[in-house]
């Protein structure tokens, strides 16, 4: 049933939104359609404009009308190195996280054909292209002492309301961070307390942030909270595309978009009562381990238009992506407690459980993608292109494989809170003989209908690149410098999280024409 990996996805029903961390179907379903254009690091080095360019092997994946202006066969591989720090601001404390990856993000291959002129047909090029289009490998932590409240007051509020059936094998709340609670003793219906208490309340032994210390006039009890979330994973596409040349004026193309998902997170939340005089737990730890795998097929067509010599237009289109997506979800908590009598002859030290391993399949359908660019050409001494793309998020829509599971309420709240957006891209390249000099400017808009906890979620790079080539052989390097901010709530009533990332992305491409 889906209320059983809903948690899968929310982890501690985290609030918070951004593109690196799954925490509800909604944010799911942004996260996966919030891909980037990716590219060789010719492409990466001028920013990601590519709709109105030409004559690399990345146009298969963006506008398959690029590939029409190939005058040869070629053959690139681009292998790189990225760099993301997390910097996170919880309670006036900031934490710093850093993560390091090689990665593979681009390589094709397009094979060039020379036709006879009749119709105007020049040529035309056929092209295998692999492109990562989303990266999920990241790190973050935060700490920080709340005096106001703990994760225990959010399970008791979740708890509320049912009796302990709930916690009953397969019952809606056993597969849950509820439940695990529960099942330590951390929480526990108010009818053991005695005669006449409430079957449907929910109490705890632990003193929780904000209880006066006896003894301590004007102090009160805290939690020390802590979490790690690990990300790993990313999307990937393999695009088979044809861009055909007319009077090398008109290229035409098209293509079949074959993507892969795959997205696996560990997270670790803990809070310590350092009150000893007062507590009876010392602390409680929470992992969870959520994996999200999927394959998905679109189609892309585009069309570039070359008035004069010194400018060219370009227009793509991008169906959207209908992906079949499973989830896998599993939990654990331990509790560390000392040697308290919960009841009489029961006593509590250590104490743990873990959930069932549990799963879900179910389809998604992300937005479309509209792009337009313009290509001014200087002389024979560079470009200078700008890319426009339309995609609205608030049309990403999911659907069921499994009978008895609905999906209308995530979907009306994605049309509720997301919104279009107009992503821009700016980039140029200088020529000097036989090297090329680049740089680049993007910028992803907030997908928001109105700020999320106040903060911007636009995504920004900055990138530059260089190269040089000559007829059998070429080598270009770039360098992609982004940053962004998102918040992050481990449980709704804590303060949020402000996550601000800055990654750095060193990417090298070699090519071969043949």
């Amino acid at each position: 049933m889906k209320f059983k990996i809903v948690f899968a996805i929310m982890g501690l029903v985290l609030l918070g939104a951004n593109e690196l961390f799954a925490q509800s179907y909604v944010e799911e379903a942004l996260i996966i359609s919030r891909t980037r254009g990716g590219g060789s690091a010719r492409i990466q080095g001028m920013g990601g404009v590519q709709n109105a360019l030409g004559g690399d092997v990345s146009s298969a994946y963006y506008n398959p009308a690029g590939l029409g202006m190939y005058n040869r066969s070629d053959f690139s591989i681009t292998p790189g190195y990225t760099m993301v720090d997390n910097s996170s601001t919880y309670l006036n404390n900031t934490t710093s996280a850093t993560k390091n990856s090689l990665i593979v993000p681009n390589f094709g291959i397009a094979f060039h054909t020379n036709k006879d002129g009749s119709k105007g047909l020049w040529g035309g090029t056929f092209a295998i292209n692999f492109n990562r289009i989303n990266d999920f490998n990241t790190t973050f932590t935060y700490t920080g002492t709340n005096k106001d409240n703990s994760v225990i007051d959010y399970f008791l509020n979740n708890a509320k309301g049912s009796d302990t059936l709930q916690f009953e094998n397969n019952a809606f709340n056993y597969n849950t961070p509820t439940g695990l609670a529960y099942y330590n003793y951390i929480i526990g219906p108010k009818s053991i307390l005695g005669p006449g208490q409430s079957n449907t309340d929910y109490f705890t032994d632990v003193a929780l942030p904000g209880t006066a210390i006896p003894g301590k006039p004007g102090e009160v009890t805290t939690a020390i909270q802590t979490e790690t979330v690990k990300t790993s994973g990313a999307q990937n596409q393999w695009s088979f595309s044809y861009g055909a040349n007319f009077n090398d004026k008109i290229f035409i193309g098209g293509g079949i978009g074959f993507t892969t998902l795959r997205y696996k997170s560990e997270k670790t939340y803990s809070e310590t009562f350092p009150d000893a005089s007062v507590q009876p737990l010392t602390s409680l730890t929470l992992n969870e381990a959520l994996s999200i795998s999927g394959s998905g097929i679109n189609a892309t067509i585009g069309a570039i238009y070359r008035p004069l010599d010194i400018f060219q237009v370009g227009l793509s289109v991008a169906s959207p992506t209908a992906y079949q997506i499973s989830d896998t979800y599993v939990a654990s908590m331990t509790s560390i407690w000392k040697n308290f009598e919960y009841y009489p002859g029961k006593f509590l030290n250590n104490v743990d459980w873990k959930t069932n391993n549990v799963s879900l399949d179910y389809n998604l359908n992300t937005p479309w993608r509209i792009s337009g660019g313009g290509t001014f050409f200087i002389a024979k001494k560079g470009l200078i292109s700008a890319d426009l793309e339309w995609l609205n998020y608030s049309s990403s829509k999911y659907s069921t494989t499994t009978g008895g599971v609905s999906f209308s309420e995530d979907n009306n709240t994605i049309k509720g809170l997301y919104t279009s957006v107009l992503n821009i891209r700016v980039g140029g390249e200088y020529r000097w003989n036989n090297y090329r000099f680049r740089a680049g400017y993007n910028r992803m808009a907030d997908p928001y209908k109105s700020l999320q906890n106040d903060i911007d979620q636009t995504y920004t790079t900055y990138s530059a690149g260089l190269g040089y080539r000559i007829s059998t052989f070429y080598i270009d390097l770039a360098g992609i410098f982004g940053q962004g901010t998102t918040p992050y709530s481990p449980y709704p009533g804590a303060s949020v999280v402000s996550v601000q990332k800055n990654s750095s992305s060193f990417l090298v491409t070699i090519g071969f024409p043949f």
